[in-house]
């Protein structure tokens, strides 16, 4: 909450509404980007319910999750849980449900093809506040938080010779958010877009291309500056390690007016990150921090998910959290209970099997808000 530093995998720093957060991930060791992909918005919604599932709880006997999961790097997290939980639990049943990005598994466990899924705050808030992707085509339904899964940490480098050094210098510059649909290049773009950045942003020649081209398009000087993302202490999304691979980069020195957008904008949360700890293919960027803002993940639960099943997850999650790291290391290292709810906001309702169980280990937030039940 108040140290925004990180050491190696210990990355959760609690938000309050806005504050500092944790820190990111991406691909599962392929280097996918993880973030992932498709954000849903293009129409494959799942509004259909082809797979004739209800999202229920199945059996009137066994607790289960039915758990909506990107592809990438959001998939390994899943995956690494689910183990954990055939493990550890003798009455949860866990399935891994594939989902077209975070505002698509939103809008499927809308339409209740599952009645779990890993999400991210920015794409929550947008559906509670029917802004950005659903501006247009709301939901309904809307997700309750369950516990903070991972983050991915962004900020920007440029290619030696452009003469960037810092974000104000990025007016006129060709920049690469990453490929359009990405979840970590919406919440850039959401940050950069406020007060007081919101000029030098105005002024970017944003470039829109397929995260596979953006290497060679970095090394032929079609672009000059692009944002890196990652897990601190684990990994970077594989095409920023390619392009650390293969093109001299340096940091682009954030601004007090950055550090106050990215601050102030409530879809996503900020910290800072040793370098050392955090190296880019063993590239020597010029900076021993980094300044990152945060795309928050989590799992969450529709309303109507058996608060016994919700319990029982945050219970592995909590009581054998080596056990997921061991499966995937993206996964936060939870060093108390009350880091689970690192990402927790105000806006967003929290699950009440959830909320038993931080109450149950005295660890509930009593400024968070408790769900309503289907």
């Amino acid at each position: 909450m108040t140290d925004g530093s990180v050491n190696r995998r210990k990355f959760l720093y609690g938000t309050g509404a806005v504050g500092i957060a944790g820190l990111a991930g991406c691909s599962g060791g392929g280097g996918g980007d993880g973030s992932d992909g498709s954000d849903g918005s293009d129409g494959s919604d799942g509004s259909d319910g082809s797979d004739g599932s209800d999202g229920s709880d199945g059996g009137s006997g066994e607790l289960s999750l039915r758990v909506g999961t990107s592809a990438g790097g959001t998939q390994d997290v899943g995956l690494a849980v689910e183990r954990a939980v055939s493990q550890e639990s003798d009455t949860l049943s866990y399935s891994t449900i594939e989902s077209p990005g975070y505002v698509g598994t939103i809008r499927r466990m809308a339409n209740n093809q599952f009645n779990a899924g890993i999400t991210d705050n920015n794409s929550l808030s947008k559906a509670i506040d029917d802004t950005g992707a659903f501006e247009e085509q709301g939901v309904e339904r809307i997700p309750q938080y369950g516990f903070y899964a991972f983050p991915y940490s962004i900020y920007v480098i440029a290619r030696d010779g452009t003469g960037i050094e810092t974000f104000d210098d990025l007016a006129g510059a060709n920049v690469y958010p990453a490929e359009p649909g990405y979840s970590t290049r919406a919440t850039t773009l959401d940050v950069w877009s406020q007060e007081p950045t919101a000029d030098v942003y105005d002024q970017m020649n944003i470039q829109n291309m397929g995260v596979d081209s953006a290497p060679g398009a970095m090394e032929e000087g079609n672009i000059d500056a692009c944002i890196a993302y990652g897990t601190p202490g684990v990994r970077y999304t594989g095409f920023v390690q390619e392009i650390a691979s293969r093109i001299d980069i340096h940091y682009v020195e954030p601004t007090d007016a950055l550090m106050e957008s990215a601050g102030s904008y409530p879809g996503a949360g900020t910290g800072t990150t040793s370098y050392d700890e955090w190296p880019i293919a063993d590239a020597d960027i010029g900076t021993d921090e980094v300044f990152h803002w945060n795309l928050e993940v989590n799992y969450t639960f529709n309303p109507e998910a058996n608060p016994d099943a919700v319990y029982e997850l945050c219970r592995v999650v909590d009581e054998h959290n080596d056990t997921v790291n061991e499966g995937e290391a993206q996964f936060n290292d939870f060093e108390s209970t009350a880091d689970m709810l690192g990402s927790a906001r105000e806006n967003i309702p929290v699950h009440r099997g959830a909320v038993q169980y931080y109450q149950d280990n005295d660890a509930w937030d009593d400024s968070l808000t408790e769900g309503d039940s289907a």
